[in-house]
């Protein structure tokens, strides 16, 4: 199981991201508008540079919802393949059959 810590600071970042989408789209926009003289896109440039660093979407890690663990996360199921493992063989996930053969 990981850290609350851990699982807690990913938490903090999704909500950064999600608070400074807009506000960043716009910036990038402006950073990347060829039409613009150089110094209102250099300002632009300086302006995101400001932004909480927490706020970049690159920033953010998949977890597990279950354990919290950050490696073998199954996209589809926001799990990562010990809990998946785990609760299809407790028949709790809807669909998902024990195979054997």
């Amino acid at each position: 199981m990981a850290k609350k810590a851990m699982v807690q600071r990913e938490v903090k970042r999704r909500k950064l991201v999600n608070k400074y989408a807009a506000r960043r789209a716009a910036l990038k926009q402006t950073a990347k508008n060829e039409d613009l003289p150089m110094e209102e896109r250099f300002k632009a440039r300086l302006k995101l540079a400001k932004l909480p660093r927490n706020s970049s979407p690159t920033r953010l890690h998949n977890r597990c919802q279950v354990t919290g663990r950050p490696k073998a996360y199954c996209r589809k199921l926001k799990m990562s393949r010990i809990a998946l493992r785990e609760l299809s063989d407790a028949g709790q996930v809807p669909g998902m059959v024990k195979s054997s053969w």
